[in-house]
């Protein structure tokens, strides 16, 4: 009889355990309450973002990122961060996601942010911030969404980016354009794939990669002390 009641109990562990990690793996958008303002850039900077000649909106979004991946035909981002320089090569084959990558980059979006969520074997998730700022500019481009880009031959391999995106209510697995994350997990973690669009990969920086990914968080997985991100497009 007791032994029944033990197997019972680690059935049951086991249950919650295998339910916690299936919750972790995967990647969505965060939604941040407004708790302080931090600076992370320079005011010039701000000035950029208020009065960039845009008009990327929820309906033209794919128009307007069509458009201006004509334009702009860079494929590579520096994040500058307190740990080290990451360089990331933004895939021409998937052009949507490419776009609004560098137009983000190059309005100064990024540079309000922070690599927000660590979680060691797995990912580092970035693009969102308690910055007053970082909401200012998702209000402003009213929170569109990206179609997804997916290639038989882009695969979560370790050093990928992908973009995050909502689970419930998105059966057409559309991204958000503002959060991304990194796969650390040197395996990779296939079990993404098809799920959220990969457009892009590191190409240096592995090693900074690594300390972010270990950095001390709590228990929403957010570091103790905060990895800003100063992002540059180039060439």
């Amino acid at each position: 009889m007791k032994l029944f009641y033990v197997t019972i109990i680690i059935s049951t562990l086991i249950f919650f355990i295998s339910c916690k990690n299936e919750t972790t793996q995967k990647v969505t958008q965060k939604n941040i309450s407004q708790k302080k303002e931090t600076v992370l850039i320079p005011e010039k900077k701000i000035e950029k973002i208020v009065k960039a000649s845009d008009s990327i909106t929820s309906k033209n979004a794919i128009d307007f990122l069509i458009a201006y991946g004509e334009k702009h035909k860079a494929n590579k981002v520096v994040f500058r961060t307190r740990l080290g320089n990451i360089t990331i090569q933004l895939y021409d084959d998937t052009p949507l996601h490419r776009a609004n990558f560098i137009f983000l980059t190059e309005i100064g979006y990024f540079s309000t942010t922070c690599f927000y969520r660590v979680v060691p074997n797995f990912i580092v998730q970035g693009g969102n911030s308690e910055n007053p700022k970082t909401l200012r500019v998702r209000n402003k481009y009213q929170n569109y969404t990206i179609p997804q880009e997916f290639r038989k031959h882009r695969k979560h391999k370790y050093g990928a980016l992908a973009a995050a995106r909502d689970w419930e209510n998105n059966i057409s697995k559309k991204s958000t354009p503002f959060e991304f994350y990194i796969i650390q997990n040197k395996k990779g973690a296939h079990h993404l794939d098809d799920e959220h669009t990969v457009f892009g990969e590191i190409v240096s920086g592995f090693k900074v990669l690594e300390k972010i990914a270990n950095l001390e968080a709590g228990g929403d997985e957010w570091p103790f002390e905060d990895v800003f991100i100063n992002a540059e497009v180039i060439n």
